[in-house]
């Protein structure tokens, strides 16, 4: 369909990575963001509601708001996910320098080239990524928690 519609393939092709990884790592989005309109009580609604906002209004203005650090928490865990993934960049994107090949899908050519000093120092360099990411989703997470709280 894709391919119909754009005239190109999404094998080996940035675009079909960002979509395959997208939809693989949708699972680790969609239970915090979940959890945090859940968190936003049904009064909050109501109340809106007899103030005579929109169901539109009520979201745009009162429930994104609150739930905005869910919606941070799981943006972050998906790109964090991301970088690491391994499987499906290799299945869909290949290993394409320039264009589909990953800092997961270089740890393993290291790997198979028994150069694992290499590896070691990728994926230490993937580890601090990945942990400076939920850090600083941590710290904007409470500073947005405590404005909105």
């Amino acid at each position: 369909m894709f391919e119909r519609l754009f005239g190109q393939t999404l094998v080996f092709t940035f675009e079909g990575l960002l979509i395959a990884s997208l939809i693989v790592n949708i699972p680790f989005a969609v239970q915090p963001i979940q959890r945090a309109f859940e968190a936003v009580g049904p009064e909050l609604r109501e109340a809106a509601a007899s103030c005579g906002l929109s169901r539109w209004r009520t979201l745009w203005r009162i429930e994104l708001p609150l739930a905005w650090p869910g919606i941070l928490t799981g943006t972050v865990l998906t790109f964090a996910h991301t970088l690491g993934e391994f499987g499906v960049v290799l299945m869909v994107g290949g290993s394409i320098p320039g264009e589909t090949r990953t800092i997961a899908i270089a740890i393993y050519d290291r790997v198979q080239a028994f150069d694992e000093a290499a590896a070691g120092q990728m994926a230490a360099v993937l580890l601090l990524v990945s942990l400076a990411t939920i850090a600083a989703s941590y710290m904007l997470t409470q500073r947005i928690g405590r404005r909105y709280g």
